[in-house]
């Protein structure tokens, strides 16, 4: 036990290091870089410590990196975070390694959500529109998923995964049936939103991303231990006498939440909640306790690397994050399926 305590307090240090280092490249690299000085000291200076580092910058830099990168690599550490901690949960859930949070209709729903608003003109009125009706639609396609798979207060895992695909599929439907009707140019908007990206990424979307997410990821880092109990099965949790479907139920609803609040800000953003979930479980083991916090931790610093990389891989154009995550993560998936099919 100590020597794996030991194993896993240095995991988490190595990645508290990678984190912090994958966060200075964001604020520092693009088409126009920043020093690491410079960055620094316009930081400390718009929170209130402009003696704390004497170093000289520009107007240019200020505005680059306070009003554009800073920002956009918040909202990339957040989302990151929100979509591995659901993968996390989803998978521990279901006890399957390729769950993630868009398996019971959350992306499905937010994509019906962004079209309607995109449909009804309401993306020109304020910014705000699109990402509150992506959070409503997937808040709306869990609630219809968990509805169709309950049966005498009961939740059979694999109802609730025929009904996530239904839903889903129904969703895919009406989506592709408002798509015919638009014209090009709202086409485009859907296209940008549906690829995922961090780019254009303010304040406010930091705004509003930061209380829900936050929130979610703390209940669901302080619920480990119940979801160790959860993933031995559902006779063993009754045995100690958990509320498994309460429980279930809860667990769904913050997961859900945190996930749509991640997609209403950035658009559909796949593979993060599938591999960096699996991946931190090899590292640090089954124990949700510790895997969960871990998990968020990667999760915002894969997401944010891979929207760097985005950045710098092919100047002076930008390859968005939603499509970097699905080339690093398309290998990586089949080899789940794979090892999977050898295993049994």
């Amino acid at each position: 036990m100590n020597n794996n305590w030991q194993k896993n307090a240095k995991i988490i240090i190595a990645l508290i290091i990678a984190f912090v280092v994958v966060a200075c490249m964001s604020l520092i690299w693009g088409q126009f870089d920043i020093p690491l000085a410079n960055a620094l000291a316009i930081i400390f200076s718009e929170i209130g410590f402009k003696d704390l580092l004497q170093v000289p910058f520009t107007p240019e830099q200020k505005a680059v990196l306070w009003h554009i990168r800073l920002p956009r690599t918040l909202v990339g550490l957040m989302v990151g975070a929100a979509l591995a901690i659901s993968g996390a949960v989803m998978q521990g859930l279901f006890s399957n390694p390729l769950a993630d949070p868009g398996i019971i209709g959350v992306s499905s729903g937010a994509a019906t959500g962004a079209v309607f608003a995109i449909a009804l003109g309401l993306t020109s009125l304020g910014m705000f529109y699109m990402p509150m009706f992506a959070f409503l639609g997937s808040i709306c396609a869990v609630a219809i998923t968990v509805f169709l798979a309950m049966r005498n207060g009961k939740i059979p895992v694999m109802t609730l995964l025929l009904s996530g695909v239904a839903v889903g599929m129904l969703l895919g439907a009406m989506t592709s049936g408002l798509l015919t009707f638009m014209n090009e140019q709202k086409l485009q908007q859907y296209l940008f939103w549906m690829v995922g990206g961090l780019d254009y990424r303010r304040w406010e979307h930091v705004y509003l991303a930061v209380g829900p997410i936050l929130i979610g990821i703390i209940i669901l880092c302080s619920l480990g231990r119940h979801l160790n109990i959860l993933a031995l099965g559902e006779v063993e949790a009754r045995a100690v006498g958990m509320p498994v479907v309460p429980f279930r139920l809860f667990l769904l609803f913050v997961a859900s939440l945190t996930t749509a609040t991640a997609v209403c800000v950035s658009g559909n953003i796949g593979f993060v909640g599938l591999i960096v979930p699996h991946m931190m479980r090899m590292m640090v083991g089954p124990d949700h306790r510790v895997l969960l916090p871990v998990t968020a931790l990667a999760g915002g610093m894969f997401l944010v690397a891979c929207d760097t990389l985005g950045r710098v891989i092919i100047p002076p154009a930008e390859v968005r994050v939603g499509i970097m995550t699905a080339l690093l993560g398309t290998p990586y998936f089949l080899y789940l399926l794979r090892k999977m099919q050898n295993t049994k």
